[in-house]
Parts: C-alpha cells; sequence; structure tokens
C-alpha cells in the first residue's frame, strides 16, 4: 500500500506521545528540564553530523576538503527572504493554535512549542524525504519504518518534557511525508545522489537550529522560514551539477 509508511510513522508518534505523557507524571520537573537539555545536545549533533558527513570529504592525500560551503550559505539566504516573505514559521505556529483551540488545550502553556519543535524535528532531513520517495517510486517503506522507530521513541522523552502538542505533530508529518510520496513520481528525476547530499547538507543545519531553540528557548530561530533553503539546495544541484 503506497503512503503506508507515512501513516505507521504518524501512528508512532502518536503511540510515543501517549506513552511519553503517562511516564512524564511520574518525572518530577528537575529531571524534565534536564531531559530537555539532553534532548537539545542531541539534535545540536544530529544535525551537525549530518551537515559534516556531507560538507567534509577526503580528497587525494588523505586531505580533508569542504564542499557545498557556498551552496549552503546560498541557500541559506535566499530560503530566508523566501520563507520570511511567506512566513511559514506565522502559519505553523497559526495552525498549531488552531489545534490547540479545537482540541480544547487554550489552557496548556507549552502545546504551542511542542508542537512547533516536534514538528520541524521530524520533517527537516532526508530521511523523510528519501524514505516517502521510497515509499512512492517502489513501493518500499522500510526506511520510513526506521524512522517510525525512531521518531516514536524520541517522542516519548519529547513529550514527557513538552506535552501532549508533541502528539499533534502526527498530522503535519502525515501531509508532509505522505505529499511527497504521492509526489514521487513526477520527482524522480530532481532527486539525484547530489540532491540529497544538499538536503542532508542544508536539512542538517536546521535540525542544529532546532536543538538551538530547545536549548535556549529565549533566543529563538524561525526554523520554518528557513524550509526553502532545502528548495534552493535541490535546484542548486540541478543548476550547478553538483554541490
Amino acid at each position: 500500500m503506497i503512503g503506508i509508511g507515512s501513516i505507521v510513522n504518524a501512528a508512532a508518534i502518536v503511540v510515543g506521545g501517549c506513552v511519553g505523557l503517562a511516564s512524564g507524571k511520574a518525572i518530577n520537573e528537575r529531571i524534565r528540564d534536564t531531559l530537555v537539555s539532553g534532548m537539545a545536545v542531541g539534535t545540536l549533533f544530529v544535525g551537525a553530523a549530518s551537515t559534516f558527513s556531507k560538507m567534509l570529504v577526503i580528497g587525494d592525500g588523505g586531505i580533508v576538503e569542504c564542499r557545498g560551503a557556498l551552496m549552503l550559505v546560498m541557500s541559506l539566504a535566499i530560503g530566508a527572504v523566501a520563507g520570511e516573505v511567506v512566513d511559514f514559521d506565522g502559519k505553523l505556529e497559526r495552525f498549531g493554535v488552531w489545534l490547540r483551540r479545537v482540541s480544547h488545550n487554550e489552557n496548556d502553556g507549552s502545546f504551542l512549542n511542542g508542537f512547533v519543535t516536534a514538528t520541524l524535528t521530524y520533517c527537516i532531513g532526508a530521511m523523510a524525504i528519501l524514505g516517502a520517495l521510497e515509499d512512492g517510486l517502489r513501493g518500499d517503506p522500510s526506511l520510513l519504518y526506521l524512522k517510525s522507530a525512531m521518531d516514536g521513541i524520541f517522542t516519548v522523552a519529547l513529550t514527557a518534557s513538552l506535552g501532549k502538542g508533541v502528539i499533534f505533530s502526527a498530522i503535519p508529518i502525515l501531509l508532509y511525508q505522505g505529499g511527497i510520496t504521492l509526489a514521487a513520481y513526477p520527482l524522480r528525476h530532481v532527486m539525484t545522489t547530489d540532491a540529497l547530499d544538499a538536503i542532508s547538507l542544508t536539512g542538517g543545519v536546521l535540525i542544529f537550529c532546532v536543538g538551538w531553540n530547545i536549548l535556549w528557548r529565549e533566543k529563538k530561530i524561525r526554523v520554518a522560514n528557513l524550509l526553502p533553503s532545502l528548495v534552493v539546495a535541490i535546484a542548486w544541484t540541478l543548476v550547478k551539477g553538483g554541490l
């Protein structure tokens, strides 16, 4: 069944969130704060590793070379302008506010933060895009199954720390990955190896920014408004023929 990978991924987030809510009641505030910090640091390193794994390569003579730096800077710059014009961050927050209202969680002060943080964490990255493409092109959801297991485990900890808003990130995950799966066939020529490397390189920076937002909440980066940089990075590889 085409799209089953995204459905399983969304279900894993819901199940993990329910487990997190149940266990969160037994965890005191000090443990929750440390848990949040630990997840934030882990997210920072995951993002950095994703970027450096594609940016740093071993050249002739065993010398470490840097590639894609110009692509990264230009993608983030152009993507930031496009994102601010469209204001994806504001739209995502308004969607979260609407979900909070229709789910009768108006008094939950952490709902919006949990929803936005989880949505960006689960949507950004090559695994979400590549897994959805594999599901659509080959009918192979195995990569999304792996992502589902990882997201489900992370959701337990994230929900225990940030509350039930995390669970509602299953909705944009289903729409986002499901949409890519449905559009996979027309996009088959666009998603080259270089394009996927560009997604990992640029997406790693965005994941790093998500970790930054979790750790330093008073200095927020509008990560959603940087999402167009992923499209710019793909376009760069098509025009330039590589990173």
